[in-house]
């Protein structure tokens, strides 16, 4: 299977920003109710752009919402989302995707790994 390629993810900004946003997101709960919240929230889209506007209003609603839930309830920390919104929306689509496709794993175990010591 030809793995699929978001845009951002060759931009060195991203590229350094994605080991942190893992790191903040090992709880499974917390990554479940993100992949919740970000399907309901394309979903919402979809039937925003397809039909009445106003679902429009909820994609953001439901997608943070589940989002920030977990943040507070499992994982304990605050969603990098309050200072890099554009870069925790890429990110979230990656993990969103990864996570779908069964390939979060490897990113899960190097996010999980001690840091090396300074030599």
């Amino acid at each position: 299977m030809r793995r699929m390629r978001l845009p951002f993810d060759r931009s060195p900004r991203f590229a350094a920003f994605w080991p942190f946003y893992v790191a903040q997101h090992l709880d499974p709960t917390c990554r479940a109710l993100h992949c919740a919240g970000t399907g309901l929230a394309l979903l919402l889209i979809g039937c925003g752009l397809l039909g009445s506007r106003r679902w429009l209003l909820l994609a953001p609603v439901a997608g943070y919402g589940l989002s920030w839930a977990g943040h507070v309830l499992f994982e304990r920390n605050r969603p990098a989302a309050f200072r890099h919104p554009l870069l925790s929306l890429a990110a979230d689509l990656r993990m969103f995707v990864l996570t779908l496709s069964g390939r979060m794993g490897p990113h899960l175990d190097r996010a999980r790994q001690p840091p090396e010591p300074p030599r």
